[in-house]
């Protein structure tokens, strides 16, 4: 049976972030699509990008203008049908019909398949403009509505969920509101106590859709990092380390593997001002010599033994001391800039006031765990002069001085267990609440 022509891949310009017309590529020209199978890869459509595979996709056309998907290159492709948005890895296959787009590379050349209708072309005797009308109706059908896609759905899904959990834990402490203690004021930029609100969980749907956190009235707890250049709906109640740091830090314990001490102080200048930072780090050779060249005076610079002859320090936290309390951060990325800018990160962060007096001896789970890590760390030990405070000897008892009962946190490390060892007793326990 001889494979006759049924329709184009048509190459767009397509901008995720505007809610606009996709344009035709003129770039790059159609790619016609015949009955049977259509290669499609690097060669065939002129493209150098070394991403694609000679033989990336596989278009198995029929006469009734559907096609089997194929991918057979080593990176996934992206299928867009209607309101759903599907990731394709080697070996998987979905049906495309009339208008879904294709993702060749997630988020890289974008190809509509438009089929020629049978119908239109007996009419008019011209299967191009039969082509071209059914193109335009669909561009404007996408114009008026446009589809949400996996990643964006999944974003809101993601935010709901967090709203979900947030009401839950005020309605548990108290039935409408709870209140949590937060040692940053953003308005003023300095370390005092606010109260933040939580409303009941009584809103609509739509309020939970679009629900956004503003940062006098969320609880301190799990944030996304900020990603440069996503849409603002992908960076939704997300953070940079200017949000982190901030306010009147007497003293910052930051430790990491990787430092970029240059990219640090230009995107966080509030670390200039801290009279006390210690740096805990992984770094070696000719990096750690241009961190001692150009790290503040009031640096300290320590690099944790190992108890083992290979690895490098690799935990990712920071010890925020202020005049109301410790601001405890654990969080994934390294100090450097392609970490905080161009990759998906996270963290957990909580505010803890100081103890009173009488409940310096009493200590929780949280506390017991963090000492006992911080123990093993052996930092030169300083003292630190705390205006209204006192005097200080800045090793892992010091903080101690803190209350960490409302650490809001499911798992504490167990003494001297951290690492793959502590995951597989993550993993054990989850298996055995089944």
């Amino acid at each position: 049976m001889s494979s006759s022509q049924i329709g184009f891949l048509v190459p767009l310009n397509r901008n995720l972030e505007e809610e606009e017309e996709e344009e035709e590529d003129t770039s790059t020209p159609k790619l016609p699509i015949s009955t049977g199978a259509n290669v499609i890869g690097r060669s065939s459509l002129s493209i150098s990008d070394k991403r694609l595979s000679r033989k990336h996709l596989t278009l198995i056309a029929s006469r009734n203008g559907s096609a089997d998907a194929l991918v057979e290159g080593t990176n996934p492709v992206v299928v867009a049908s209607e309101n759903r948005r599907r990731k394709l890895r080697t070996g998987e296959k979905a049906i495309i019909t009339n208008g879904d787009i294709l993702e060749l590379i997630p988020g890289h050349y974008f190809f509509k398949y438009v089929t020629m209708a049978r119908e239109k072309c007996g009419e008019n005797g011209n299967s191009m403009d039969a082509l071209n009308t059914e193109s335009n109706e669909g561009s404007l059908s996408r114009k008026r509505m446009r589809p949400v896609t996996e990643d964006e759905a999944f974003a809101r899904k993601l935010q709901a969920i967090l709203y979900t959990r947030v009401v839950s834990t005020a309605e548990m402490d108290n039935d409408a509101l709870v209140e949590e203690k937060s040692l940053v004021t953003v308005k003023s930029g300095y370390a005092r106590a606010s109260t933040l609100s939580i409303p009941s969980a009584h809103k609509d749907a739509e309020a939970i859709r679009h629900f956004s956190v503003p940062y006098d009235k969320s609880p301190l707890t799990f944030r996304l990092l900020r990603v440069k250049d996503l849409p603002s709906w992908a960076n939704t109640s997300s953070v940079s380390i200017r949000d982190v740091i901030q306010g009147d830090v007497l003293i910052a314990v930051l430790s990491n593997y990787m430092v970029d001490i240059d990219w640090l102080l230009s995107s966080c200048p509030t670390l200039t001002k801290i009279p006390h930072v210690l740096v805990l780090h992984g770094e070696g050779d000719g990096t750690l010599d241009h961190m001692k060249k150009n790290k503040p005076p009031n640096w300290i610079l320590h690099k944790p033994p190992l108890p083992i002859s290979f690895g490098t320090h690799h935990s990712k936290a920071m010890l925020l001391i202020y005049p109301r309390g410790v601001r405890v951060i654990v969080h994934t990325a390294n100090l450097i800039h392609v970490d905080w800018n161009n990759k998906s990160q996270g963290l957990w962060m909580q505010d803890f006031p100081w103890k009173i007096q009488k409940d310096l001896s009493e200590g929780c789970a949280f506390e017991n765990d963090l000492i006992d890590y911080l123990s093993e760390l052996k930092w030169p030990e300083f003292t630190a002069n705390l205006p209204a405070l006192g005097s200080f000897n800045i090793n892992s008892s010091f903080f101690k001085k803190f209350d960490y009962s409302n650490a809001a946190t499911r798992w504490h490390l167990s003494p001297r267990l951290w690492g793959n060892l502590q995951g597989i007793a993550w993993c054990s326990a989850c298996e055995d609440e089944g």
